[in-house]
């Protein structure tokens, strides 16, 4: 079995979505075969029409009825979904074209909307490719150490502690702790950072980083169905099997527009009696391209996000996001890392903080205890050579004491380790300490070594995003918590936010979401279970983190790729950015439509020159959308 499936799930790749990649492929030749059949009658009957020949109307008339064919089986499929599309203008003037002996202007029209067809399906396969990217920096095997020698064993079989080579050019298979001094990582997949980054002994190395440098060794941390890059497999494949981002939304007003062609070309004929002047608006009104403008436009900024780390699953949430005017934030894992962090370490005369930190985390070594945790982890990060432990005796939730290099070490809350000492007072130490820290105080050979104080700290990214979410036109910003409410408020005094909700349970912060609502549009965000329901009551609910829940990934809209909050307001930006362009191709494209119509109608448009009118009308407003990429 290959890892990619492995990771897709047991069954391999979902039955719907490889359905839906054969509709797709299937689609895409179809629309290859009738754009071919449109040049090649269009060009068959231009060299017997150069060599004044009498059969060129037959060429361009076969060509036209093979498009009209494939147009109709399509309008059929769409209104029995009762979708009613632009492609029955292009229907109505091809139709018009044969059958009031026009056969070039039909061929014209059939070759416009076989060319958008296939831009069409190539925009899609593009967009799609995007996001596909990210599934072929799947590791499939991984060269695991057995008894001081290399095998190469598929990625399912690593477990939590395997150490692993990973060799230049290869993709870190799993989660992981570097083992080696140093590493030179390409995270661009997962971060969209354009530079490669260095890490040091003891730093997390993400499944799906490239080696970039020297090989390194890696010691696992995680299995591979629960590895970030293996989570980032499993979104990207939702984002799939969802309906293709290809929605036109030009179609909301495609029936009056439909009204408006058919009322001018019948009021040209009626008034005029010339039915020419009919098809002429007919002919001009085609707008294939044009409706495919807004569609570019979506699926461009959807692959603009993908590059940066922000997995959009569909076009709607593009356009949601680009209305919002109210951000709801989570503080623990969104505003904040959602992890003890040490803050500050105090120590008392003599002592130097780095060798506290050492002795405690020696000591810590033999804890699960999470804040025990957090100190061997920074102690790692330090390069601090940590030493074995021996005669533990942990009190669970409040410390632990042992030997660490035959002295005497107690770690854990403050009346703890003072109960335990000769002299000193931990409390002396406790001034000034930040709102919702943890203070771990040690004592070594019966006196007061230290303070180590841990917080959650606010990402140094979150006053930034904040600034660059109101500048997006996000006028009002909320934090909404399970927290305490003291230290929701500290967070929301730091970052000077509008309102701070705190001691919320999850159908609380439903009920916070539904009254924010009531205001305005509503964006919000979050990364773990709890969120689940707020992310899906709201008009746009981000994930934030592959690494967060998966309920709150599945739940969410668009989901944050890297844990970084900056990618937020990136998003944000490129979907106002992206709805603009869009709906400045829809307004210009009907408009100068509309204004070729009225030509067409008074005779200044022939059906030939009508086409190329319209198809000038279609590139210019194509090229407008697809500056959403940039």
């Amino acid at each position: 079995m290959s890892s990619e499936k492995s990771l897709a799930g047991d069954s391999g790749e979902p039955p719907r979505a490889g359905r839906e990649a054969r509709w797709l492929a299937r689609i895409s030749l179809t629309r290859s075969f009738l754009l071919v059949v449109a040049i090649g009658s269009l060009a068959v009957g231009l060299a017997g029409w150069t060599a004044g020949a009498s059969w060129p109307g037959w060429a361009w008339t076969a060509g036209t009825s093979v498009i009209l064919a494939g147009l109709v089986i399509e309008i059929v499929t769409s209104l029995r979904r009762g979708d009613v599309g632009l492609d029955v203008v292009a229907a109505l003037s091809m139709s018009a074209a044969l059958a009031f002996g026009e056969p070039l202007a039909g061929n014209v029209v059939a070759l416009m909307y076989a060319g958008g067809q296939f831009l069409e399906a190539y925009a899609e396969s593009h967009a799609r490719g995007e996001m596909s990217a990210l599934l072929g920096r799947v590791a499939r095997a991984a060269a695991r150490y057995v008894d001081n020698r290399l095998e190469n064993v598929p990625i399912e079989a690593l477990v939590p502690g395997d150490r692993i080579l990973v060799r230049r050019g290869d993709v870190a298979p799993v989660d992981g702790t570097l083992i080696s001094q140093t590493a030179v990582l390409d995270r661009s997949a997962l971060t969209g950072e354009s530079l490669p980054v260095r890490l040091g002994a003891g730093d997390e190395v993400l499944s799906g980083a490239a080696n970039a440098g020297d090989a390194f060794d890696l010691r696992a941390t995680r299995p591979a169905q629960d590895s970030t890059y293996a989570h980032i497999v499993r979104l990207v494949r939702q984002a799939q099997e969802r309906k293709a981002p290809s929605v036109r939304i030009a179609d909301r007003y495609a029936i009056w527009f439909l009204l408006l062609t058919v009322l001018v070309a019948g009021l040209a004929w009626w008034l005029t009696g010339d039915r020419i002047r009919a098809l002429a608006v007919l002919v001009v009104a085609t707008p294939c391209p044009l409706i495919l403008a807004l569609p570019v436009a979506i699926i461009s900024g959807m692959s603009r996000m993908a590059r940066s780390g922000v997995l959009v699953k569909d076009g709607a949430a593009l356009e949601a996001l680009a209305t919002v005017r109210t951000a709801l934030l989570d503080k623990t894992g969104t505003l904040t890392f959602g992890e003890a962090r040490i803050v500050r370490i105090s120590t008392v005369e003599g002592w130097q903080a780095d060798e506290v930190l050492r002795l405690a985390a020696s000591l810590d070594q033999a804890s699960g205890h999470v804040i025990a945790q957090a100190l061997v982890a920074e102690a790692h990060r330090r390069h601090l050579a940590l030493s074995p432990p021996t005669g533990m005796r942990e009190t669970g939730g409040v410390g632990i004491q042992g030997m660490v290099e035959g002295r005497r070490v107690v770690v854990g809350g403050s009346r703890f380790v003072r109960d335990s000492m000769d002299s000193g007072d931990p409390y002396l130490l406790r001034e000034g300490l930040p709102e919702g820290s943890v203070v771990v105080a040690v004592g070594v050979d019966g006196r007061l070594a230290g303070i180590i104080v841990l917080a959650d700290e606010i990402r140094p990214d979150a006053t930034a995003t904040l600034d660059m979410l109101k500048e997006a036109g996000i006028d009002r910003v909320v934090v909404a918590s399970g927290d305490r409410q003291d230290v929701v408020d500290a967070i929301a005094d730091r970052l000077g936010l509008a309102q701070a909700y705190g001691d919320l349970t999850p159908a609380q912060k439903v009920e916070v979401v539904a009254r924010e609502r009531g205001r305005a549009p509503v964006l919000m965000v979050g990364d773990g279970v709890n969120d689940a329901p707020a992310l899906a009551s709201a008009d746009v609910g981000v994930a934030m983190g592959a690494r967060g829940s998966a309920a709150s990934a599945e739940s969410a809209d668009i989901v944050l790729l890297t844990d970084r909050i900056g990618n937020l307001g990136l998003a944000v930006r490129t979907a106002r950015r992206t709805r603009r362009i869009a709906l400045q191709s829809v307004l210009a494209g009907l408009g100068l439509s509309v204004v070729a119509m009225v030509a067409a109608a008074f005779g200044y448009l022939p059906p030939i020159a009508g086409a190329l009118v319209q198809e000038a009308i279609d590139v210019a407003v194509i090229l407008n959308a697809l500056r959403a990429l940039r």
